[in-house]
């Protein structure tokens, strides 16, 4: 970029020039590139991108911009350099923000408003298209022109457009790759410290193997079984349920001899018939 060492540094059109320069160099485009000459200042070089959905896509178009003394007070002037089928090289343009509109211009505009809407005319045709400096090759030649664009060399810059303004890299080749790895593992990674969670069902045989090793190669019963014995409390403990039969297998033996109770019965009744004939006969 070109150094004010030359130029008045006090100077309102120096001072919007090397501030327009700083901030196009700190927030360059894709659509476009401009900076003024190490020689001279006032007069930039740009190079623009056709725009997209016309004849003109993929072309890459170099022109001058050539600011006034009087800048940013009186407009600029735009000299196309590369063909292109919409605008003579060589040749001031006349559109509505160059010096042959100096009523229509503001000094709020600068060099990126300049190039912004160049490229729009680029599009416009019938009469809207014409004027000083325009052109009208048909769609085919435009195209083919675009195509040879890329690779036309400044005389003054020495190189490229293709050099200057580089294709921009395509966002759809680049960013689908790395979504997938990153929304693959977490997926391999989260069934994995699931399958180790069931580990507590091992808390289970610890209570067996406490009791009583033997009874490990038995049934699983018996084991639940005296696990709940051994939790219950000591009342059930003591399960003598036993000695309750036992005390009904001494007690059958009394009732195995059932003779003494059937003569109680026996004597009862002859008594009771006794008493019965005594009473008929004191009444009859």
């Amino acid at each position: 970029m070109a150094t004010a060492t030359a130029y008045n540094k006090n100077n309102a059109g120096v001072k919007r020039i090397l501030r327009e320069a700083a901030e196009l160099a700190a927030d360059p485009s894709t659509d476009y590139y401009a900076q003024p000459l190490e020689t001279d200042i006032f007069e930039w070089h740009c190079t623009m991108r056709g725009p997209p959905g016309t004849e003109f896509e993929g072309g890459l178009y170099h022109f001058r911009i050539i600011l006034p003394a009087e800048y940013p007070f009186r407009p600029p002037s735009i000299v196309m350099l590369t063909p292109s089928g919409r605008f003579e090289c060589g040749t001031k343009i006349c559109i509505s923000f160059t010096n042959y509109h100096e009523e229509l211009w503001q000094p709020a505009w600068g060099v990126r408003t300049a190039i912004i809407g160049l490229q729009g005319f680029f599009p416009l045709k019938g009469e809207a298209a014409v004027g000083l400096g325009a052109v009208d090759y048909p769609p085919n030649e435009r195209r083919r022109l675009a195509q040879l664009s890329r690779e036309w060399t400044c005389p003054d810059c020495h190189e490229q457009n293709i050099e200057i303004l580089p294709d921009p890299p395509n966002p759809q080749l680049i960013s689908p790759p790395s979504p997938p790895p990153s929304s693959i593992t977490p997926a391999n990674t989260e069934p994995k410290p699931s399958e180790p969670e069931p580990t507590p069902a091992l808390e289970a045989p610890a209570p067996s193997a406490e009791s009583s090793p033997e009874l490990q190669p038995e049934s699983s019963t018996p084991t639940s079984e005296a696990s709940l014995e051994s939790l219950s409390p000591p009342p059930s403990v003591a399960t003598p349920a036993s000695p309750p039969q036992h005390t009904v297998l001494v007690s059958s033996p009394s009732s195995s001899s059932p003779r003494p109770p059937l003569l109680l019965d026996a004597t009862i009744c002859v008594l009771l018939v006794l008493v019965a004939a005594l009473i008929c006969r004191r009444i009859f």
